[in-house]
């Protein structure tokens, strides 16, 4: 059977990534970070790269910025966003459109990409971070996340509530494979979820050629003794993993 493309994959998936509320996975343990993480965001120009259904954006229109301008490559995941704008507006503008071919005549202060790159070649993410670096004003910030480099290879059984075929790959053999996996939501549906692996040096490397001469900050991510609390069965098994890992530059 023909691998649907990404997009063809989010457009079928779409109405079960839709949400109000935190129910999967990284809706714990990445995304609350990257909402506490980014600057503030009164008055700021935002980009979210890879928005989704716009579970992110929502949250960052909260925050009152200037302009929010949400972009994804799925016609579905949009559909779904600007239904939800309409229902209750927002003020986020929504475009169909690939990270990989950015041409906006625009400068933004904080770009977001939320479990973007995994969905990209080493040669395609080198070729967004050149786009993201021309695209952030002087002094803006950008914050992506990704699945930790050693995420698939965990050695997860397939069940909850996250799992990733390897097809016998290692760490280094899978540099630049596309894996196929699926996460679960607490509720207990799953949702489709792919990852190109990259090792950890392909991020620093990019981030160079890129433009950013900075350090990135880097911060691993995990469940907490809260979610385990909370919800001991779903998230006991990821107990003392590393999930993913975020990282922030500035220009």
């Amino acid at each position: 059977m023909k691998t649907p493309t990404t997009p063809a994959l989010y457009d079928e998936a779409a109405p079960s990534w839709a949400r109000t509320e935190a129910v999967l996975l990284s809706d714990y343990t990445a995304r609350p970070f990257i909402l506490d993480a980014v600057t503030p965001l009164k008055g700021a120009r935002v980009l979210d790269l890879g928005c989704g259904e716009g579970y992110v954006s929502r949250q960052f229109a909260k925050q009152a910025p200037a302009r929010l301008l949400s972009i994804d490559i799925s016609a579905g995941m949009i559909d779904l966003a600007q239904a939800a704008e309409e229902a209750s507006p927002q003020g986020i503008e929504y475009q169909v459109g690939s990270a990989t071919e950015l041409e906006l005549n625009e400068e933004f202060d904080q770009i977001v990409a939320v479990f973007l790159f995994n969905y990209l070649k080493c040669e395609e993410m080198a070729s967004v971070l050149k786009n993201v670096h021309r695209h952030l004003a002087p002094g803006g910030s950008f914050l992506f996340t990704v699945p930790h480099p050693s995420f698939p290879f965990l050695n997860r059984p397939a069940s909850p509530p996250f799992f990733f075929e390897t097809n016998g790959l290692d760490y280094y053999s899978a540099r630049d494979h596309q894996l196929e996996g699926k996460i679960w939501r607490r509720d207990g549906v799953h949702v489709p979820v792919r990852c190109v692996h990259k090792p950890m040096e392909e991020y620093f490397k990019a981030l160079e050629e890129a433009g950013f001469k900075g350090a990135p900050r880097v911060t691993e991510l995990s469940v907490t003794e809260e979610h385990l609390e909370m919800d001991p069965a779903f998230f006991g098994p990821l107990r003392g993993l590393p999930l993913h890992v975020a990282f922030e530059v500035t220009r």
